[in-house]
């Protein structure tokens, strides 16, 4: 399928109320997948964050904005971590979501594009990203393998504090 004319901006702050409300549906759908409350979510409060993060530039997004109307169609939020294992400094991606209107356009693959040359630009070894192993999630898992990432083990596990 064609890819759907989109541009790949780095997110503003001002862009924070948007962002937060593709979060929102982010959750909602894996929320809905997986048949349990597994994330609070707040908008007000993820706003928040976003725009500190954003103006601080501690917290990296590239927004997908549809060539036609301007309107947000998605987004992929990386981070910068460090460890032997990796080889240095590599980059994880804790968020990547298109709405579901512009899935299947190549929109997803435009994001991945911009996080590589990203990545890249600072020298990372690596992007990592983290899918649940279960059934509902294969088709994203099946995405990201078309990107070129392979499985490198274990599950994803959180300890709240």
């Amino acid at each position: 399928m064609p890819n759907r004319p989109v541009h790949i901006d780095p997110a503003r702050p001002e862009d924070a109320r948007a962002l937060a409300r593709m979060v929102g549906e982010l959750l909602g759908e894996i929320m809905a997948a997986v048949g349990a409350r597994v994330f609070e979510y707040h908008e007000q409060e993820t706003v928040a964050r976003a725009q500190t993060w954003l103006a601080e530039r501690t917290y990296t997004v590239f927004l997908a904005r549809d060539q036609a109307d301007g309107s947000i169609c998605g987004f992929l939020a990386l981070g910068e971590s460090r460890a032997l294992y990796a080889g240095g400094v590599f980059g994880t991606i804790p968020e990547l979501f298109v709405r579901p209107a512009y899935r299947c356009f190549g929109v997803g693959g435009q994001l991945i594009a911009r996080a590589r040359q990203w990545g890249r630009s600072r020298g990372w070894t690596r992007l990592e990203v983290t899918t649940p192993p279960l059934p509902q999630f294969d088709r994203t898992l099946r995405f990201y393998e078309r990107q070129g990432f392979n499985l490198s083990g274990g599950r994803k596990l959180k300890l709240d504090l």
